[in-house]
């Protein structure tokens, strides 16, 4: 044994020699701009909507249902894509979610039907991004930090609007000067760079370059082993039994339903019908992703400080506000576009953190695993709202209603959040 601590200890010192920083940040960034480029892909949809319309004289219904089953498959693959980077570590997993990217984008720019349009940036990219989200970064948060974990989650959720604030603008610009297959030959060679990029500098674990976890004096080990889909399923059988997963869960569905689902694939649309450009509605969308870069890296640094239930309670009530001043938005000045970007934008994301923060403290070791079941009704809500928003528009002629109905369920969801318990000393198995 004390040779085995002695080792350990001359590894690490001779990594420290090596690296000028713990290695955990190297990881950090890489993992930052993976999930970057994933959520630049998973955003794109909303820029192609109304090109492919055009172009294929396909239906708006037709459209968001691929965009529906990619935001459902983003969800459904999450608590697996936990349980899998636990069972086989996250280089790997990356590796095979951004090769499956990189085909679904680069066969698509050859369809020609819609479900091909289901095939690729339905099932396959729904699949892929699946694995890239908040997910992977809390994972990577839990194998390689003790400390500075909300930090570190707030600027790995951030890169997720990072992604839409660099890859919309660029994206519709492509689209209104040279088509819509150019967009999506941008988004196959991002993610081929960034394969390259995981291929030579991933790590799965500090200790695979001789470290402890940032802020540990010991080697830790973190995550269950063995089966990955039976880890995800006990993970699940744990979480059913506790009343504050449906409460998070709850809260967690009307978060997808109002930011992936309606917002990041409708408002894009529903500026153009105002008669703003697509680049310049895609910039405002891209804007709220500058914002929200500010708003969840603070939030994870509150989260650290305050009580969470609070933080979500006032995330969800301002995002409700928000979407019920939209309509009112869409028709008016750039003052009211400034205030809904600064309002909408701060909070976009910032419920992960404490959302994160919440699971880990209830259902410990299995925290990874249970957010991932609480990140498949994320997506569930995104889902329906995307499917939603279409219909509605296409019953009523405009996506009043949704933006409305929306901000209700955001106030409801401040509702449940409350009824949390003080998450510090809840076990999961009660």
């Amino acid at each position: 044994m004390q040779g085995s601590n002695r080792n350990s200890s001359e590894s690490s010192h001779l990594t420290k020699k090596q690296y000028p920083f713990h290695y955990a940040w190297v990881v950090a960034a890489v993992t930052f701009l993976t999930i970057l480029v994933s959520a630049g892909i998973r955003s794109t949809p909303g820029v192609l909507i109304v090109p492919l319309e055009e172009y294929f004289s396909w239906d708006r219904t037709q459209i968001t249902f691929a965009v529906a089953i990619n935001l459902l498959l983003y969800g459904l693959f999450a608590p697996f894509a936990a349980a899998l980077i636990e069972r086989y570590g996250a280089r790997r997993v990356m590796l095979i979610s951004l090769g499956l990217l990189a085909a679904a984008t680069g066969f698509s720019t050859g369809m020609k039907a819609p479900w091909q349009l289901i095939l690729t940036w339905g099932l396959m990219v729904g699949a892929g991004t699946g694995c890239i989200s908040s997910i992977l970064g809390a994972a990577v948060v839990n194998k390689w930090f003790k400390e500075r974990k909300g930090l570190v989650v707030g600027l790995l959720t951030a890169s997720m609007a990072a992604g839409q604030l660099i890859f919309l603008p660029v994206l519709a610009k492509a689209v209104e000067t040279n088509g819509w297959q150019l967009a999506v030959w941008i988004t196959t060679a991002s993610t081929v760079t960034i394969t390259v990029l995981v291929f030579f500098l991933m790590r799965d674990k500090p200790s695979d370059v001789g470290l402890f976890l940032y802020g540990a004096s010991a080697q830790i080990e973190i995550g269950p082993a063995g089966n990955p889909f039976k880890a995800a399923f006990d993970g699940l059988k744990k979480a059913v039994k506790v009343k504050e997963f449906w409460l998070m869960s709850g809260s967690f569905f009307v978060c997808g339903a109002t930011t992936n689902g309606l917002i990041s694939t409708h408002f894009i649309p529903a500026s153009m019908e105002k008669g703003i450009s697509e680049v310049t509605a895609a910039s405002l969308l891209a804007l709220m992703g500058v914002v929200n870069i500010i708003g969840t890296t603070a939030s994870g640094w509150l989260t650290d400080r305050y009580d969470n239930r609070w933080l979500l309670f006032w995330y969800y009530a301002l995002r409700g506000l928000s979407l019920v001043f939209l309509p009112h938005v869409l028709g008016s000045g750039y003052f009211s576009f400034g205030l809904f970007i600064l309002f909408f934008g701060l909070d976009w994301l910032a419920t992960v953190p404490p959302t994160v923060r919440l699971t880990t403290e209830i259902f410990g070791s299995h925290g990874g695993i249970v957010y991932g079941w609480i990140f498949v009704f994320h997506q569930l809500g995104s889902a329906l709202a995307a499917v939603a928003g279409g219909v509605m528009h296409g019953w009523l002629g405009s996506y009043t209603a949704a933006f409305i109905t929306a901000g209700v369920f955001c106030m409801v969801a401040s509702g449940l959040v409350m009824n949390i318990r003080r998450a510090i000393g809840i076990s999961a198995s009660k």
